[in-house]
């Protein structure tokens, strides 16, 4: 195989090009925005298998100088009461544990990795269509320019062009949740920097997280139907606040206190989504990764660490199969039961509003994942 089309520089698009570069193939990024989208998003979680993922990439220095890691969690209930508490993910392992950071950061650390390897980088390409061929793949962008290749990856996100190209009548749809999320460094009390809170109020799942510089990271899941448009251009942060702290006001946790000290630039509120199970990945030439393929509720936190899996599996799968066609049925079948499994397990919990913490727990394709993230084992 010669070339590689990427679209997307977000977190799946980037790991994406670096684990093909690292399978030996000569690959292209094409990302939207002008620059690295550093501002783009609120903050995340990577779980531990996301953090393996990032060191079969050989990428996880460059990305645990950000943010802080999660050892352990703990639950509370409506009284504020502890319920539950536990290690995080694989807590003993400095380079395994979770990791909370700035979803902009991850974007501009990856994409930097890229361009220190020699990957090329194209900003401002934003993807209208997609001219899929018997012999090669071609991409027309907003500008006029096209890009060729052997192969193109669809790794941009819930509202995917690729994926048009390929689905076209597949649509996101609502998981019965609004999920905010806000940081604040003015938050009320204190609590240890490397332990993530889960709150099970009477209306409102809540989680936060407190750095080691004092700044309070936190989300809310509430259960809702989908804003209309109408709704969404009235709401203003401090409406979309208010609302939310009158629900937490019903509990008495740190919650409500956490949330009136977030400032409106620090606030964001968006509707929780998903893809259907069993929608095509593929054409002829053209492979789905990510939320392009398979977006999730967030409640599971999985969406960063699925979407770097999918980079390692994808690479390995077309280093070692013998044609391509071969390599992307390998993928699928590796990466379908366990994506999917994500998001019956998210969207379950998004609809009953209930808090869980966000741990990688077993699921299908484990065992056979993990022995072909060992980069160096064939």
């Amino acid at each position: 195989m010669g070339d590689v089309l990427v679209i997307g520089g977000s977190v799946a698009g980037t790991a994406t090009a670096l684990a093909l570069h690292k399978a030996g193939f000569a690959v292209t990024l094409h990302e939207a925005h002008a620059d690295a989208a550093e501002d783009i998003g609120a903050f995340l979680t990577l779980a531990s298998n996301g953090m393996r993922a990032l060191a079969q990439l050989d990428a996880a220095a460059a990305v645990t100088v950000l943010g802080f890691p999660l050892t352990g969690m703990r639950m509370l209930d409506g009284s504020g009461t502890q319920r539950a508490a536990r290690p995080l993910g694989e807590a003993r392992d400095p380079l395994l544990r979770y990791r909370c950071l700035r979803r902009g950061e991850l974007n501009v650390a990856l994409q930097t990795e890229a361009a220190r390897r020699g990957i090329p980088i194209r900003h401002g390409a934003r993807l209208v269509s997609v001219e899929d061929g018997p012999d090669s793949v071609t991409a027309h962008f907003a500008d006029g320019g096209t890009a060729t290749g052997d192969l193109l990856v669809g790794a941009d996100g819930l509202h995917s062009t690729v994926r048009r190209s390929i689905a076209p009548t597949v649509r996101p749809v609502h998981a019965g949740e609004q999920v905010f999320y806000g940081r604040t460094a003015d938050a009320p009390g204190t609590a240890p920097t490397d332990l993530i809170t889960f709150v099970r109020g009477a209306s409102v799942a809540f989680g936060f997280t407190v750095s080691p510089e004092g700044e309070t990271y936190w989300f809310a899941r509430v259960a809702a139907d989908p804003r209309p448009s109408r709704q969404t251009a009235h709401d203003t942060p401090a409406r979309m606040r208010d609302r939310l702290v009158t629900l937490l006001r019903e509990d008495a946790t740190p919650a409500a206190g956490i949330v009136e000290a977030t400032a409106d630039d620090l606030l964001l509120v968006t509707d929780a989504m998903e893809l259907p199970k069993g929608m095509p990945w593929r054409s002829a030439r053209c492979l789905l990764v990510g939320d392009a393929a398979h977006a999730a509720s967030p409640a599971t936190g999985q969406g960063a660490s699925m979407a770097l899996e999918d980079a390692v599996v994808l690479a390995k799968s077309l280093r070692d199969a013998p044609d391509p066609g071969t390599a992307l049925t390998t993928y699928e079948s590796l990466r379908r039961p366990r994506v999917e499994h994500n998001i019956t397990v998210s969207g379950d919990i998004s609809r009953r509003t209930g808090t869980r913490p966000a741990a990688p727990a077993p699921r299908p394709g484990d065992e056979d994942l993990i022995r072909r993230l060992e980069w160096d084992g064939r």
